[in-house]
């Protein structure tokens, strides 16, 4: 095998745990030519199911390398994804009137570090309207009213499609998405909340937290589900405050943590190390 030729493939599934998974996927991937470089796993205890992430490498086109896993794959019911590394996820980042979370992302996203493609960007403001066109991106304003979500959710999916959108980024989008939304969006939208969940839901949760002399302020990243706030978490993170901070600089402080966990969740769920096990999350780092 050529290693000049060679292209590297992360392989993701989950199935109902039972012996020989490793072996079986192991020999495929062996069958087909591959070099494994690095395999991680995991048996989940409380749901019964066996997950998977196998770094390789081949001179094979994906197509060839599917053909050889899918037997395996059906033989074992998996749920499964292969993606060549370091590809660009599509992305569509929304936003409301607060810059913060999305200047992050389009930064990282100009700056390589962060393997995302982001071909649009959706408000129902026209407050961000300057930075997108700072960065270089398309900006749609899809303004919302209760008469008219109906019709704005469907201009968004419009553009899910019309972009061949694979993840939905809510960078402190201010609206609460239809049940029906959540469900169409399932496993591929992330939801940053300006909280460590589940305290202080709701409006002003760093005044809230203030008022209430915390100690510890966050933020959650999670996927976007029908049960508000509730989704899968993929990341959070904290950071120690005191009585010396005004309200005012925990939302100065709480922005930077929202902006860090957002992206680091964007991160893992671009590069296939996030699985979901029910409410829960696995995930290979």
């Amino acid at each position: 095998m050529n290693a000049d030729t060679q292209t590297a493939y992360n392989l993701t599934l989950s199935c109902v745990d039972r012996p020989g998974i490793v072996y079986a996927v192991s020999g495929a991937l062996v069958g087909a030519g591959c070099n494994i470089v690095d395999s991680q796993q995991y048996g989940s205890p409380a749901s019964g199911r066996f997950f998977m992430r196998v770094a390789v490498a081949s001179n094979k086109a994906q197509q060839d390398l599917e053909w050889h896993l899918d037997p395996v794959a059906k033989s074992y019911g998996m749920d499964w994804n292969l993606a060549p590394e370091g590809r660009k996820m599509r992305t569509l980042v929304m936003a409301s009137k607060s810059g913060h979370c999305l200047n992050d992302l389009l930064f990282r996203q100009r700056s390589g570090t962060l393997p995302i493609e982001v071909p649009a960007i959706v408000s129902n403001h026209t407050d961000l309207a300057g930075m997108a066109e700072f960065y270089g991106i398309p900006f749609h304003h899809i303004p919302v009213t209760p008469n008219t979500k109906p019709e704005a959710e469907q201009a968004l999916l419009e553009l899910v499609a019309e972009h061949d959108i694979e993840l939905v980024v809510l960078a402190r989008y201010m609206q609460v998405l239809s049940n029906d939304l959540c469900t169409k969006l399932a496993g591929k939208a992330i939801n940053i909340h300006h909280s460590f969940l589940p305290s202080f839901k709701g409006a002003r949760p760093y005044h809230q937290a203030h008022d209430r002399g915390v100690k510890l302020i966050g933020a959650t990243a999670h996927y976007v589900t029908p049960d508000l706030d509730e989704g899968p978490i993929i990341e959070q993170e904290v950071i120690r405050v005191d009585h010396s901070r005004s309200a005012r600089q925990f939302v100065t402080m709480g922005e930077a943590v929202e902006a860090r966990t957002l992206a680091q969740a964007v991160q893992w769920h671009a590069e296939h190390r996030v699985l979901l096990d029910g409410r829960r999350t696995v995930i290979f780092n």
